[in-house]
């Protein structure tokens, strides 16, 4: 993927003295009081913003947080935490500007934070005189925030249309190289871990992964579908019936191209749907009808890990089990572990897959984590994402 990145345009000394506008994700979460509680995004934003400033560029950073009514600005969606707290990252203050889209002051090595762009009218809508007043305000533009690359908004598109030049920053390079790596160009066997609720919510991932991976392994409410297409009993676990046929197609698309969709061996049940529900392991064919399932069996945990430990690229979206009651979190465990030993490259995303990462400690042993979950999402059913589509298209000139 060709895209202008901020580092080459460092590298090439055209950063001293310009203004660079960065858009960056801080949309982080907050409590009752307004008090940040997990600040992951801000820290994530930081090389980027030290690169510009140590070049000598005027910076300016903004981002969305939360879901403000535009053109009606309230205290609680105010960036002023996100930027007290990057001050304290930085080891300085940072000023907030409100109503900034007509003109900022800022000088060279120095940054202002401007307050939450999705209070702008027309920046949802991408609103084409709203870019352009944004893009007049610098000369360069950074888009460094994979997490809203799916979204063509005016902070995000249309400012990277307009402006005079527009680039990847350091987190949404990093993420294009990783998609890269798992996607379009990867070491086989290439295997893919799509795990949650619902069938009908990653009908599309399945979809374009059964026609790329050599390995599509199907966990939680998913995988129940799958087991009823393949004929067998679930009890009253969750699926969704009205798509076996749908789950049918992806297993059969798999199998014409020698591929698989492994269909659990032994699973983990419950009578309730309660952490402190007694729990079972019992073969897949012996679930009884006032059975839940709530994880994989151990066997088939070991079959799957011994697949990921052979593979050569693994892609992981979801937990395979209801891995927030520990009763049922062993075939997450397993997975997270398989994977963390394997010499394949891997790529990981969405909420619930950081989180089973960060329980069970193995940052450090996943290839690459992605921190956008809806664009990560599009990208694994195969969607050209907006942020990609124009900063390609402004690198061709």
């Amino acid at each position: 993927m060709n895209v202008i990145r901020f580092t080459d345009l460092i590298q090439a000394g055209r950063v001293a003295g310009q203004r660079v506008f960065i858009r960056a994700d801080l949309n982080v979460p907050q409590d009752d009081a307004g008090k940040i509680t997990e600040d992951t995004r801000i820290r994530a934003s930081v090389p980027c913003i030290q690169m510009a400033m140590k070049a000598g560029a005027a910076v300016m950073v903004t981002s969305h947080l939360g879901r403000p009514t535009e053109g009606e600005f309230k205290p609680a969606d105010s960036l002023a935490p996100v930027a007290k707290r990057l001050g304290e990252l930085l080891g300085f203050e940072v000023p907030v500007v409100a109503s900034w889209v007509d003109g900022v002051k800022v000088s060279p090595g120095h940054v202002v934070m401007l307050e939450n762009c999705r209070v702008n009218k027309g920046e949802k809508k991408n609103d084409e005189a709203l870019a352009k007043k944004m893009a007049a305000l610098c000369d360069i533009f950074v888009h460094d925030a994979f997490g809203t690359a799916h979204r063509a908004e005016a902070s995000t598109y249309g400012i990277a249309q307009f402006a005079k030049i527009a680039c990847a920053g350091p987190l949404l390079a990093a993420e294009i190289d990783a998609i890269n790596k798992a996607l379009a160009n990867p070491k086989r066997p290439l295997v893919a871990i799509v795990a949650g609720s619902k069938v009908s919510t990653k009908l599309t991932i399945l979809q374009a992964l059964a026609k790329n991976v050599d390995g599509l392994i199907v966990g939680g409410g998913i995988a129940n579908t799958f087991m009823l297409a393949a004929g067998m009993r679930i009890g009253n676990s969750l699926a969704e019936a009205s798509l076996v046929g749908e789950a049918k197609a992806v297993i059969d698309a798999m199998k014409a191209r020698g591929a698989a969709v492994p269909i659990p061996v032994d699973v983990v049940t419950a009578k309730a749907f309660k952490a402190d529900a007694p729990a079972t392991v019992k073969a897949a064919t012996d679930v009884a009808d006032d059975d839940l399932i709530l994880d994989i069996g151990p066997k088939t945990a070991q079959l799957l890990a011994d697949q990921l430990k052979a593979a050569g690229t693994i892609v992981w979206n979801g937990p395979v089990g209801v891995f927030e009651f520990d009763a049922f979190a062993h075939g997450t465990e397993a997975i997270a572990r398989a994977i963390a030993s394997s010499s394949a490259f891997s790529i990981a995303g969405g909420g619930d897959t950081l989180a089973a990462i960060a329980k069970y400690g193995i940052e450090q042993q996943v290839g690459y984590i992605s921190t956008g979950g809806g664009a990560f999402l599009e990208v694994l059913e195969g969607k050209t994402l907006p942020a990609f589509e124009i900063l390609q298209k402004r690198a061709q000139g």
